[in-house]
């Protein structure tokens, strides 16, 4: 399995407050975005695995809304996040 329970403390402890912190906006983002990069290599290799590609979509919407949310929240995590990740809008 991609995940194990490792990571998931991994991820937790480096973005969230502690590794038993899994509700925070940063930790939430972070696992999202691990996940999303998984499940976009899997699609990379199966082209017509359409229950994987819903599964994707939906995980990039939630990760948007808790992005979103952390905009709103608060501006300077939410940029911190994008740099640490790498992402961008």
């Amino acid at each position: 399995m991609y995940l194990t329970p490792e990571i998931k403390k991994e991820f937790f402890k480096k973005y969230g407050k502690s590794e038993k912190d899994t509700g925070s906006p940063e930790a939430q983002i972070a696992l999202f975005t691990y996940r999303i990069q998984h499940l976009t290599e899997h699609l990379k290799k199966h082209k017509h695995d359409y229950s994987t590609e819903r599964a994707l979509i939906k995980l990039v919407g939630k990760r948007r809304r808790h992005l979103d949310y952390l905009k709103k929240v608060d501006i300077e995590r939410y940029r911190k996040i994008i740099k640490e990740l790498g992402l961008r809008k």
